[in-house]
Parts: structure tokens; sequence; C-alpha cells
């Protein structure tokens, strides 16, 4: 496998190399200013850690650790059967305030198709459950949200496909949400499930929108994180800073997939 011009053994050496000085360096988080927002998305993997425990309360441990103002969440819903939410939403609001984004027609589910959307502040204005093309059940959840009365946030929350071309297929869906909006402030949050970068990604015809993206982050697999699966990314150059994998003992083992975290202005 050939991960960025690098081989796979090359690019573990230097995710090894990179979380030591991670640790060496690491300091409190903090914001610069109240107007900036923590955002995070995070593959919660149906709350089945690296130890094969399901543990619901583990995967809301980590949010709280977070501590996110939005947060995207995948496999938050069992795939099959009667597709019931795994999270205690009740619960995670009352202990740190976010709400989820409403969604419709999908029984006993948290979100659509997997995907849910938290959020701490502000009125939901509208809400689009978009069906993504390709071989698995994939979907986007785009949601506009009134932080206050001057302000609005469109959120893109998505999952693609493990298919390169159910990917490409999917990046121009979401690219046709896009275009047929106005220019508000956009984040796409999701595990979109690309490490590739450049011409070679399946996401080369977002750059046009999206051409102001932080570097990629690896996240997956959560013990050692190599793959930049899970990205955030925003319409708007400078509106996302400080993007960084949410790396502790706790979210090491509670998926496979390591929680992506960033400070988001408006």
């Amino acid at each position: 496998m050939d991960i960025n011009g690098r081989s796979l053994p090359e690019t573990v050496l230097l995710s090894i190399r990179g979380r030591k000085a991670r640790k060496a360096n690491a300091t409190p988080r903090k914001r610069v200013d109240g107007a900036q927002m923590v955002v995070a998305s995070y593959n919660v993997h149906k709350c089945i850690g690296t130890d094969r425990r399901f543990d619901p309360e583990r995967t809301a441990r980590v949010i709280r650790e977070i501590g996110p103002d939005v947060i995207a969440l995948q496999e938050a819903d069992n795939r099959f059967g009667d597709r019931a939410g795994l999270l205690d939403l009740a619960r995670i609001e009352h202990e740190t305030g976010l709400v989820p984004v409403p969604v419709s027609g999908n029984g006993k589910g948290h979100g659509w198709r997997g995907n849910v959307l938290l959020f701490k502040r502000g009125t939901v204005r509208d809400v689009h459950q978009i069906k993504l093309p390709g071989l698995e059940p994939r979907g986007a959840l785009v949601a506009e949200i009134d932080l206050d009365e001057t302000r609005t946030l469109r959120v893109i929350a998505a999952h693609l496909g493990l298919l390169r071309r159910s990917r490409s297929e999917q990046a121009r869906v979401v690219l046709d949400i896009m275009s047929s909006q106005d220019e508000r402030p956009t984040l796409l949050l999701g595990d979109l499930n690309e490490w590739r970068l450049g011409n070679r990604s399946a996401l080369k015809t977002l750059h046009a929108t999206f051409g102001f993206t932080p570097a990629a982050v690896p996240t997956f697999p959560s013990g050692l994180p190599v793959l930049a699966l899970d990205r955030i990314m925003a319409n708007r150059h400078g509106m996302v800073s400080s993007v960084e994998a949410h790396d502790t003992p706790l979210s090491r083992v509670a998926s496979d997939h390591l929680p992506l975290t960033a400070f988001v202005s408006l």
C-alpha cells in the first residue's frame, strides 16, 4: 500500500514518532476567544471497543472528554434489524448539553443511516436526510443551525463508502448539496473513508469548495493511527484550526477510530 507517497512501514514509523512527539508536547487545548466552537467527528464503531466489548457508557465518556459544541457521530445505530440507536442520548444531553438534530422515518434509530449530529446551542432551522449512492446504505445529514440572531451554520455529517468508486460518486452528491445552497459557512464532518490525498483522492472533486483544508490527521486504527479517514473541512479559509486526534487512554480502546477535533471560528 502506498499512502501519500510513502510505504506502509514508513507511515507506521512516522505515526509512532508523531504520537511520541504529541505526548511530549501535550498541553491543554484552550479556545482563543469565546466565539470559537469545538467541533468533532467520531466513528463510534457501534460502541464496540478494540477490546470487543459493547460499552455505550464508555463511548459517552469519550464525548464528555472532548466537550464539543458540535459533534458528528457515525455508526451510532445498529446496521441491521430494527436499526435501534445504541447511545443513551437523554443522559448525554443531561451531562453535556448536547441535543440531537431531529430526523424522521428512522424507527428506533438515533440518526440517519447511523449518522447522528449533536449540538449544544442554537436552533435547528432545517434538516435534510440525503441518501448517498453506492452498494452500501450510506447517508449524509445536512442541518442548518441558527447559532444566534445573526449567525447560521450549515453542517454536513456524512459517512462515505468503502469502495473508491462509491466515494467519488458520494463526493459529487456533497458538492451538489453545496452548489444548490447559498454560500453560508459550512462544515463537512465525518468518516470519509479516504486515506489518499491530492489528485489520487476520491474526494478531489471537493477541493474547489473545501479547498482550505488543514493537514489530514491520522485517526485509524485507534491503537496506532496511520490513516486519515476522518475529516473536518470548511468552505471558508481560516474557519477551521487546530485539527487534532483526540488521543487518550479511553479513546484508544472505545472504538477503532480516534475522534477528530478542531476549533471553528465563524
